[in-house]
């Protein structure tokens, strides 16, 4: 069976800086701030748990489980009414993609994300997603992204009974992050340059396949045919 891990911001869709914003928005209130364009941090290939720490030690915060607490909670609701709000879309090929993914035989879609599991649930609902997925890697309580691709590893197992093969699993994501996760549970790695790292940077960190996008459904479903 194949089964493919994706990312979502940057390689499914792009909302628009919603998430980022409302990160801050959180972090701002529990520390009693309001100004926010002081604050600059990078958000891609990351788990929500690591940039919140960064969140906390900018604002000054105890990284505790009850400001990480408060903070989810604070995060997901801004999160809600930042999406519509701001333009968003789903990436070229995308939506084509997974049409002919869900249809096909053996193949099992995932999810290994730095989102909150809440938060993903929310980004994918709302470009109408969501559906396609039903077990994969969140970044609720891991850091570090290899112990997120640990974690849709132990998701797959689980929800495919044991039918899991790492030679025919795949990671598809954005930045090298992405593709270096991969390695840490020994899948294939696609890198797509519809974030912010361009073609030539995803190539330097040898992906088993780097696309400037997923519109070419073909060329994708060949290379999982290779494995």
């Amino acid at each position: 069976m194949n089964i493919l891990f994706f990312d979502i911001d940057g390689t499914l869709i792009l909302c628009g800086g919603a998430g980022k914003e409302a990160m801050i928005q959180a972090a701002l209130h529990q520390a009693g701030r309001r100004k926010e364009n002081d604050i600059e941090i990078m958000v891609a290939g990351r788990s929500d748990r690591g940039i919140a720490t960064e969140l906390f030690e900018i604002n000054g915060l105890a990284d505790t489980e009850d400001n990480w607490g408060q903070f989810v909670e604070l995060y997901v609701a801004k999160l809600r009414t930042n999406l519509p709000q701001r333009t968003g879309t789903i990436l070229p090929g995308v939506q084509r993609l997974l049409d002919e993914l869900a249809e096909l035989e053996g193949t099992a879609l995932g999810l290994l994300t730095g989102n909150l599991q809440a938060a993903a649930q929310l980004k994918l609902k709302h470009f109408g997603l969501s559906h396609y997925f039903d077990f994969g890697g969140y970044g609720d309580r891991c850091p570090q992204r290899d112990d997120i691709a640990r974690e849709a590893e132990r998701s797959a197992r689980d929800r495919l009974d044991g039918s899991y093969d790492s030679a025919r699993t795949w990671v598809i994501g954005d930045t090298p992050n992405d593709v270096r996760c991969a390695r840490a549970i020994g899948a294939n790695a696609v890198a797509v340059a519809t974030g912010i790292y361009s073609f030539e940077e995803l190539e330097k960190v040898q992906p088993d396949c780097c696309l400037h996008d997923l519109s070419d459904t073909e060329e994708f479903l060949g290379r999982l045919g290779n494995t």
